[in-house]
């Protein structure tokens, strides 16, 4: 067991990033690949004294494009393999994705030309392979089968049921019954095939590029959610795991409650744990998950970590989040459980939201390092957690998250945030505060300090990544100019970097 507790402290090395999203990247094929241009921002993030390449969560999305709804905790984002590599490897012809209109906009992702082409090249380049008889294939199917049988079974079965969630399909497939499985298994084998095959490539391109990056001194930062998706491979796979009634519908789903942020609570319709059954098992579904992220990230972010002390409860779908109630978390459990398959010290929580004593004390105790968001500091207040002075060494600080607008746009939209930065800061009056915000917080304590692109490039709302709340087809779709990436400005971050020990 490698958990961390006070006893045994991590040693805290200064080190700096860049939060950038896989499909952010540039590229002619409508959106940011695991390719060349992902190799190319490691250069950048190399010429730019950067240690960090924090990406958002790398899995299939579903409706809205979320990555933060997938169904699977386990799988790949399928539209982030690179074609020009199954060009090279003579899957595809350049052709074949050349003639594809994928949008007109380089700044955007398009996502209905992506959900429309990508899945049939992919199908091309599948029936050309021949993967199926390599040694690398079997021995990938044979390491990831605990998650790629049931996530290859679940894709084919949503194409056999017109995309219906699962509560929606044939009642002895939705429970699966042996006799239901195994007959289904042979009439879909050919489409099952498929799904794994699509599996492999996106982890031999991911593993290719973290291999890239790990050479070039830049380690990749994954993030995780805390949930799952209602509609998932593992919610389907796994109902003794969640809280659900007898027909698959949540009995329970996770959120928060009414604040000052929301009038109303939210309500994320995503199915809570059954954390005694996990406990049953040795949090074995816990453990496999979180060894998977550590073989694809060199640090994990646990997204809603403040959820394993205490998390909210709300009886139902789309049930008021007034009529939630707090529960206890599984904690300390976990994280040692979590701890015999990663080391804890691997680990980044983001604590922000409804923060509690129980919390606090697991941070403490496994020394795991939390979240400062400089978006957050300036709301007059001088004792303010988020402000430096505040801060010890164990923190990683950030501008803003996927969740906030840029700096740029922060500060423009809120006036009394820019007079108390431009007072915290020493500013002169009309002097821009994006650069001196993220001056001070490569100058802080933090052991690790990280900050979107769009900070760096000074961008606004238009940049901006997701606005929580909202279904939009500006949220996700974001993609950064090649031209941005310039030599200059990464002569820039790195006099900042090497200015502050990072």
């Amino acid at each position: 067991m490698e958990a961390r507790t006070t006893e045994s402290r991590q040693v805290h090395e200064r080190g700096a990033g860049i939060l950038l999203p896989v499909s952010s990247l540039p590229g002619k094929y409508g959106m940011g690949t695991l390719g060349g241009e992902a190799r190319r921002f490691v250069d950048f993030l190399k010429s730019a004294g950067q240690h960090y390449w924090q990406v958002l969560p790398v899995g299939p999305t579903a409706a809205g494009n979320s990555p933060y709804q997938s169904p699977s905790a386990f799988a790949g984002n399928p539209f982030l393999i690179d074609l020009e590599q199954l060009c090279e490897e003579g899957l595809l012809e350049k052709k074949e994705a050349e003639v594809v209109d994928w949008g007109k906009n380089p700044n955007r992702i398009e996502y209905a030309a992506i959900h429309k082409h990508r899945m049939p090249l992919l199908r091309k380049a599948h029936s050309r392979s021949g993967e199926e008889d390599s040694a690398a294939y079997r021995e990938f199917c044979g390491a990831q089968a605990h998650w790629l049988e049931d996530y290859a079974l679940f894709m084919a079965l949503k194409e056999r049921f017109c995309g219906k969630v699962w509560q929606e399909w044939n009642e002895d497939i939705k429970k699966r019954t042996p006799e239901s499985l195994g007959k289904i298994r042979r009439e879909l084998d050919a489409e099952i095939k498929f799904w794994k095959f699509i599996q492999f490539v996106f982890y031999r391109q991911w593993m290719q590029l973290k291999q890239y990056a790990n050479r070039s001194g830049v380690r990749i930062v994954g993030d995780i959610p805390l949930y799952v998706s209602m509609d998932s491979a593992d919610c389907w796979a796994h109902r003794e795991l969640f809280l659900m009634e007898e027909d698959g519908q949540p009995a329970y789903v996770g959120g928060v409650p009414p604040d000052e942020f929301s009038e109303e609570g939210q309500n994320w319709n995503m199915p809570v744990y059954y954390w005694e059954a996990h406990e049953k098992t040795g949090f074995s579904w816990w453990k496999q998950r979180v060894a998977g992220a550590g073989s694809l990230y060199d640090k994990i972010r646990i997204d809603h970590f403040i959820g394993l002390s205490r998390y909210f409860c709300i009886p139902g779908v789309d049930a008021p989040a007034a009529r939630g109630a707090w529960r206890t978390g599984p904690g300390e459990k976990l994280l040692r459980a979590v701890g015999e398959a990663v080391p804890v010290s691997r680990l980044i929580a983001e604590d922000l939201g409804d923060r509690n004593e129980a919390t606090d004390r697991l941070l403490q105790q496994f020394d795991i390092p939390n979240m400062k968001v400089l978006a957050f500091a300036f709301d007059g207040k001088e004792n303010n957690p988020h402000l430096p002075h505040c801060y010890e060494k164990n923190c990683v600080v950030y501008g803003g998250t996927h969740d906030n607008q840029p700096l740029k746009a922060f500060f423009q939209s809120d006036a009394a945030a820019r007079r108390f930065a431009a007072h915290y800061l020493r500013l002169p009056l009309g002097r821009d505060p994006v650069w001196e915000t993220i001056r001070m917080g490569y100058a802080s304590v933090a052991e690790t300090a990280i900050f979107q692109m769009q900070d760096f490039l000074r961008l606004g709302d238009g940049a901006r990544m997701n606005t929580p709340g909202t279904i939009s087809p500006d949220n996700w779709s974001w993609r950064v100019s090649p031209k941005a990436l310039s030599a200059r400005l990464a002569r820039r971050i790195l006099r900042m970097t090497l200015r502050y020990g990072r």
